[in-house]
């Protein structure tokens, strides 16, 4: 489930570049969260109900203002860069997980998960330089995306929390209820109302990838996860994510890589992994590299 939830995912950048050519951020999520909860209480309407209750209402704000945060982040910041430099630094809240599990749970991060801070650091830093020179130059649509993938890290870190409490499908639903009205108001004060080019048959299909797809199956395979495995576990999984987005990019939008942009990615996965595979791994790992260097000398 994991595993397909990053495949749709890391599809949904570049489908949601396509779409955004017509649909401003905003509306865009408004209708994908909206259609998401139309279909789950179509499918889930016994379940979702007989899951409702008072002690659901701060999980349903907390997860809801969380994503919604998330998402608006990701997308204007997706307006001004491309599919797979968004997903890389997407990426990047696979390290911030464990912080925020600190924060939520207290259970402090290893020293493992340091280091893969400062790596992950480093790996922003190369994808950020200029073309042809060694200056730093994050753009809007960077720190935008920088902003998504902490927010995220909260977002995820309290699904797996209330996944284990409540039921996965109920939690899901309310997600997508408190961001949709968030997302709605923000619509309506802030970006022009719908037109007719929302009804191209390419941003139809875009539409219906990204509700259908990316958003209602995606989180429902994900929360449903994360009930089952813990979420610094399920990071290995959907950190694959920018892969696949990458991937799409290269293949579909025409993206081409850097040397320094292929370094500052390749850091910045290395940093993923090192935050979510076990630490006995990494030592064992390291141990194994010792022996052979041990063994060559003699």
């Amino acid at each position: 489930m994991l595993l397909c939830c990053a495949m749709l995912w890391g599809g949904s950048y570049l489908v949601a570049k396509i779409a955004m050519a017509a649909i401003t951020p905003q509306w865009l999520m408004a209708l994908r969260t909206g259609g998401a909860c139309l279909i789950m209480f179509l499918l889930f309407h016994k379940t979702i109900i007989r899951s409702l209750n008072k002690s659901m209402l701060v999980p349903a704000l907390v997860v809801g203002v969380t994503y919604w945060g998330t998402m608006v982040l990701q997308t204007k910041g997706l307006l001004t860069i491309d599919p797979g430099r968004s997903a890389f630094l997407t990426a990047s809240y696979c390290v911030l997980t464990p912080f925020a599990a600190w924060f939520a749970t207290k259970n402090r991060p290893h020293n493992i998960n340091i280091i893969a801070g400062v790596i992950c650091l480093i790996g922003v830093g190369f994808v950020s330089l200029k073309p042809g020179g060694l200056s730093l130059s994050p753009s809007l649509g960077d720190w935008l995306t920088i902003g998504c993938a902490v927010v995220f890290s909260f977002n995820l870190t309290y699904l797996g929390v209330y996944s284990k409490k409540f039921n996965a499908i109920a939690v899901t639903f309310v997600q997508f209820a408190v961001a949709c009205v968030l997302f709605l108001i923000g619509a309506i004060l802030t970006e022009p109302m719908p037109n007719a080019s929302w009804l191209e048959p390419k941003i139809i299909i875009s539409f219906l990838y990204l509700f259908i797809g990316a958003t209602t199956l995606a989180q429902l395979m994900q929360n449903i996860g994360l009930a089952h495995v813990s979420a610094s576990s399920a990071s290995v999984v959907m950190c694959t994510e920018s892969l696949f987005s990458e991937l799409f990019s290269i293949l579909f939008w025409g993206s081409t890589l850097t040397f320094a942009t292929l370094v500052g990615f390749a850091l910045i996965f290395l940093a993923v992994l090192m935050s979510i595979v076990h630490r006995s791994i990494i030592v064992n790992l390291f141990r194994r590299v010792e022996d052979w260097v041990h063994d060559r000398r003699k």
